[in-house]
């Protein structure tokens, strides 16, 4: 196996971000010239997951993401190479994934129900005409912190709050999910620079401003908060 190939786990990872950081962009905020960010915010979201899952996986072995591998007839070298994957393998399907993770790692994808349910929603988006009667946004946003937050920050101590293309970080998308009541992981990046924020919580759920004021004051002593759901 060549140096290119022992590299995908780090190219996976960096791809999934982005896919993270664009998912939580178009989940949160509305385009002005396309409509259809709420379900574009469904794909990248999956994708997003997908990626992630894989990129984990990948690091135990760069070849346990594939279902099927090149034969070495099939191939004009000694080592497998790169090019040979892209051309000739076949990577584990979305659905399978969690199987896969838990069976290299031991790890769990926390939700798996609304992972699954969430991988129907993005193919009935991809291929068919999607349902009216859902709003997309919120599960994307629903997904994203469910299922990929507590995922990446087992895995690489990593926040799906970090990851957004908005030239201000934090401050609208934070506002926006407490507005929404969404439990999220708040990182040390997130905690500083929101420290002086008053915040308008969502009436009437005063155990959720509870708990995201509890995550938020943990880092006042360098002290990681709970990732408990």
């Amino acid at each position: 196996m060549n140096s290119e190939v022992k590299k995908v786990s780090e190219h996976m990872l960096a791809l999934g971000l982005g896919a993270l950081a664009h998912a939580n962009w178009h989940a949160n905020h509305m385009g002005m010239m396309n409509d259809k960010w709420p379900e574009l915010s469904v794909l990248q979201a999956a994708h997003a997951a997908e990626i992630l899952l894989k990129a984990r996986i990948a690091e135990e072995h760069p070849l346990l993401i594939f279902k099927e591998l090149p034969r070495s007839t099939q191939v004009n070298s000694d080592f497998l190479e790169g090019k040979h994957l892209f051309e000739n393998a076949k990577t584990i399907q979305y659905s399978e994934l969690p199987e896969r993770l838990w069976a290299t790692t031991g790890i769990r994808v926390a939700n798996l129900e609304k992972y699954q349910l969430f991988g129907r929603l993005r193919n009935s988006i991809q291929h068919f005409a999607p349902p009216l009667d859902i709003d997309f946004s919120s599960e994307a946003i629903d997904f994203i912190f469910e299922v990929i937050d507590p995922f990446i920050n087992t895995c690489w101590n990593l926040y799906a709050i970090d990851y957004n293309e908005d030239y201000e970080r934090y401050t609208y998308l934070v506002e926006g999910l407490i507005s929404r009541g969404v439990k999220f992981l708040v990182s040390p990046a997130c905690a500083e620079e929101l420290t002086n924020v008053d915040f308008e919580w969502p009436e009437n759920n005063p155990d959720y401003k509870k708990e995201m004021e509890r995550r938020f004051k943990k880092w006042e002593n360098n002290a990681e908060p709970s990732g408990d759901y």
